[in-house]
């Protein structure tokens, strides 16, 4: 960047934190409806007995705690 103007250099720098800021907010909203398909899942699982968060509790007290991805 050392052939590059300041002013230019810094345009590439708030154009790169635009975009990333951009893509962070995607993400965000990403994580959010995949939290909120989760909880359904949960409820669902709850409604029918299975309680996995009480599972994952448990798992984490025995010595051979289990990650809630090997209970599923």
């Amino acid at each position: 960047m050392a052939d590059i103007s300041k002013d230019e250099q810094i345009g590439i720098h708030k154009g790169a934190l635009s975009t990333l800021a951009k893509e962070r907010e995607e993400l965000m909203r990403l994580v959010g409806i995949c939290e909120q398909l989760m909880q359904m899942h949960l409820k669902g699982l709850k409604e029918l007995g299975v309680d996995i968060e009480a599972q994952a509790k448990e798992s984490q007290k025995s010595k051979d705690s289990k990650k809630i991805d090997d209970l599923l």
